[in-house]
């Protein structure tokens, strides 16, 4: 029998001996060991520099049933593997901006590019790609939309799928495949658009994105009430929703007061924007709600603030998950979890965190207890991290769906994925 760490040595031993077997298509300075959070969840990483050596890869790949994964910063990938794949296919040398029309408000860039180099090329023209994960200095275009990634601006722009409007992507037999196109109106694509954003790389690696792009606010400005419960939070949360045209909406569990400077109190954040007579009205309103009991911040601590949290997370959490819902039934939904949460107030969207379960039972337990919540609110519950040690015996990442959805993804994967070698075990149903 072989121990868990001699299964793992035997798969780097693999992993690499498959990694040599690309000497002839890259450089050596182009194939390296795994780094930092690589380390668990990729056997060797290649660099191409092209469409054309990815296409290459993938045949190669297919034709000797190795697997492999795109991979950005690895931060979905190590929150989520069970097992290493033999390969990575990082796109750090495919980070070019294609082609950026400030008038027509549309941006086309290689999926490598990271959103934080991304907005800062296009801050000269007062311009913004406001899709806001957390870290966009570690989240690649490529990686954003592959996990669909989202932050607090989700409110107000919307989601990935909201914004996207082209990508390229090489799947099946290192052919190239594209949906969309530059222009906003354009519709062709569209399902295609749809699938690949958050396939999780389970369909083919995506190699380049076309945005619409919005303006940034003229001015804003980021409210901040403490609360000693929920409840009145979101009561508050709910009118000011109703009531303005609010950027972001927020209301934090008491467990991340600390980070604000409020020591368990419940926070809510309310960020509104436009020009000064827009922002003197909104902040009479929200005072109106409020009755005075919150702080305004404006330029730099604002600024800063919202990148707090933007990026925030529970440093000793264990379990992760995302639970959506309706929004009516949100504040209902996180009580019963009884987890610290970050929740999208507007949008029925929240981040739950836990602490280190005893074991794969215990972790099973809570999940399914937050699944149960979100089914009786008519969502569903994705987990978003769980230990190594427990992801073999553990729960699933995603909701068990019926049979006759089931049958439906285990087709689209089979169609796109025929030999099996994209990023396996990482979408509904371990496809």
């Amino acid at each position: 029998m072989i121990d868990a760490n001699g299964a793992t040595a035997a798969a780097q031993s693999a992993a690499e001996r498959a990694a040599r077997g690309f000497e002839s298509l890259l450089d050596r300075g182009r194939i390296r060991a795994p780094q930092g959070r690589e380390a668990g969840v990729l056997g060797a990483v290649l660099e191409p520099e092209s469409v054309a050596e990815i296409s290459e890869i993938i045949r190669k790949c297919e034709a000797e049933s190795i697997s492999l994964a795109p991979v950005g910063a690895a931060r979905t990938l190590a929150q989520m593997r069970s097992r290493p794949v033999a390969l990575g296919v990082s796109l750090e040398r495919m980070r070019q901006v294609i082609a950026y029309e400030p008038e027509d408000m549309t941006v086309v860039a290689q999926a490598g590019l990271t959103l934080g180099e991304l907005n800062r090329l296009m801050e000269q023209n007062r311009q913004h790609l406001p899709v806001d994960p957390p870290a966009p200095g570690l989240t690649t275009l490529g990686a954003m939309v592959s996990a669909a990634k989202a932050g607090p601006l989700r409110l107000s722009e919307g989601r990935v799928r909201d914004l996207l409007i082209g990508l390229q992507f090489v799947g099946h037999g290192g052919r190239v495949a594209r949906g969309g196109g530059r222009v906003v109106k354009n519709v062709a694509g569209y399902d295609l658009m749809k699938v690949m954003t958050g396939s999780f790389g389970t369909l083919g690696i995506i190699t380049e994105t076309i945005f619409k792009v919005r303006p940034l606010p003229e001015l804003a400005e980021l409210a901040v009430a403490p609360f000693d419960t929920a409840e009145p939070a979101f009561g508050v949360a709910a009118a000011l929703h109703d009531a303005l045209p609010l950027l972001h909406l927020e209301v934090l569990s008491a467990g991340f007061g600390r980070e604000f400077g409020y020591p368990q109190k419940c926070l809510l954040f309310a960020a509104f924007g436009g020009n000064q007579v827009e922002l003197d009205y909104q902040r009479s309103a929200i005072e109106c709600k409020l009755g005075g009991k919150f702080a305004v911040l404006a330029g730099a601590p604002a600024s800063e603030a919202y990148a707090r949290l933007r990026d925030l997370e529970m440093a000793d959490a264990a379990l992760a998950a995302q639970l959506a819902v309706l929004p009516a039934e949100l504040c209902r939904g996180l009580l019963s979890c009884r987890a610290e949460y970050v929740a999208y107030a507007g949008c029925g969207v929240a981040r739950l965190f836990a602490r280190a379960p005893e074991g794969a039972n215990e972790a099973a337990q809570i999940v399914a207890h937050w699944r149960e919540i979100a089914r009786q609110a008519r969502g569903h519950a994705r987990l978003t991290a769980l230990p190594p040690a427990l992801r073999s015996a553990g729960p699933a990442f995603f909701d068990q769906v019926n049979e006759g959805s089931m049958k439906l993804m285990a087709r689209a994967k089979k169609s796109f994925d025929p030999a099996g070698i994209f990023n396996p075990g990482c979408f509904v149903g371990a496809l």
